[in-house]
């Protein structure tokens, strides 16, 4: 439900969440009780949201209405060229750096051992 604006002439404007249905009817102000006309005071608000969850919404959208082949499915997720975790066909060489053509890179634990 969205939320309206309204202009009570006792106590000032005030907001209300009602059906669009009854957005032209006049509401009641919370604080006295007269009733009062609606207005629009402010600019529409637009929430945003998270990318992530933008490409979920986007995707659920698209899938209702032609879901995906098992080809398109596995072809979107591929990681793009130059990933580093998938890097199967990259052997790892020894070099000065890394003498023992360890996977991973040096880091601040050295108690850890890289997989």
């Amino acid at each position: 439900m969205p939320i309206y604006e309204y202009d009570c002439a006792a106590c000032g404007d005030f907001t209300m969440l009602r059906p669009m249905a009854d957005r032209d009817e006049p509401c009641h102000c919370p604080a006295c009780g007269s009733t009062s006309k609606r207005v629009i005071l402010s600019a529409p608000c637009l929430s945003t949201m998270a990318g992530s969850q933008r490409r979920a919404h986007a995707a659920n959208e698209r899938s209702a209405h032609a879901p995906q082949t098992l080809d398109e499915y596995k072809q979107a997720r591929k990681h793009p060229a130059g990933c580093g975790c998938c890097s199967a066909n990259k052997p790892l060489a020894p070099t000065k750096a890394n003498p023992h053509a360890m996977k991973g890179k040096p880091a601040g634990r050295p108690w850890m051992i890289s997989h």
